[in-house]
């Protein structure tokens, strides 16, 4: 059984950044397609980034892209999550999910929720005004 720890989250003025990371357990974190989302209340769980098992390539939601960086350290079974330039519109609870099925590619399901199959408990980060 895997389980996804996030940490790292917390309170922002605008225009500050934080860095998420989220500790991987159990099965084979070098293989598996990470990513992060988020949820703000009331709304739908966005995709914010993801990174292939190689590292050799991430994506970005338009949104988030040239201020959010994801990375990944398979020798600490750990995916981080750099947040510069953060704005209110980035307050949502963060969630890192991995998809096991140790493809190299990556794919426009992995962009949904459906196309991971575990996930981490959030990390509410709250950006005030």
């Amino acid at each position: 059984q895997v389980q996804l720890v996030e940490s790292g989250g917390g309170l922002v003025q605008a225009g500050g950044s934080l860095r998420l990371s989220c500790e991987a357990s159990g099965g084979s974190f070098s293989t598996y397609t990470l990513g992060w989302f988020r949820q703000a209340p009331g709304k739908e769980r966005e995709f914010v980034a993801a990174i292939t098992r190689s590292a050799g390539s991430t994506y970005y939601s338009d949104s988030v892209r040239g201020r959010f960086t994801i990375s990944r350290d398979n020798a600490k079974n750990t995916v981080y999550l750099q947040m510069n330039s953060l704005n209110p519109e980035d307050t949502a609870v963060y969630f890192c999910a991995a998809d096991p099925s140790g493809l190299y590619y990556f794919t426009p399901r992995r962009r949904t929720a459906a196309g991971y199959e575990y996930w981490g408990q959030g990390t509410q980060v709250t950006v005030s005004s």
